[in-house]
């Protein structure tokens, strides 16, 4: 399984969006935001050409930049995962990729710093983040069969401004 991880693009300030009253979990994406992240999209589809699905947290900027990754590769969002929430178990993940297909491709859209420990564990085991993960940034994981702490090979890290850079 190829395991695609993106962190969700730029979104309004967390305090300035905060003084509406409205929770963490609407807070959306800036036009900058979109813009770029549709950039980024366009890179992303020329490391990696096909996705079998696209998973998104359910928080409004998740979920909006990975509308946007789908209409780069002219498909829909497939998922909604808890599992790809802040604050989820990094086991959540493994356990909701059991049910997908061995030689998959399967794009995920998330936060931080979740993404980031996240993608240390599946490399090494370790509960920590020793990687940075930029807004719009990705990374490309591989695993022989399912997904699981300290089974993945890093394919590729990359900033949102080298992604960009990639978009024909």
């Amino acid at each position: 399984m190829k395991l695609l991880l993106v962190r969700h693009g730029i979104a309004e300030v967390r305090d300035v969006f905060r003084a509406t009253g409205k929770p963490d979990e609407e807070r959306p994406l800036t036009e900058e935001g979109r813009s770029k992240m549709a950039r980024v999209a366009l890179g992303l589809r020329e490391l990696v050409p096909e996705l079998d699905l696209i998973a998104s947290s359910p928080l409004v900027r998740a979920q909006q930049t990975a509308s946007i990754v789908a209409d780069a590769y002219g498909m829909k969002v497939g998922a909604t995962t808890n599992a790809l929430n802040p604050d989820a178990l990094l086991s959540d993940l493994v356990e909701w990729t059991a049910s997908r297909g061995a030689d998959e491709v399967i794009a995920t859209v998330g936060h931080e710093p979740h993404l980031s420990i996240l993608v240390t564990w599946f490399l090494c085991g370790v509960e920590e983040s020793r990687v940075v993960f930029k807004k719009g940034g990705a990374a490309l994981l591989e695993f022989r069969g399912r997904p699981r702490k300290g089974g993945a090979v890093l394919r590729w890290l990359e900033s949102p401004k080298t992604l960009r850079r990639l978009a024909k």
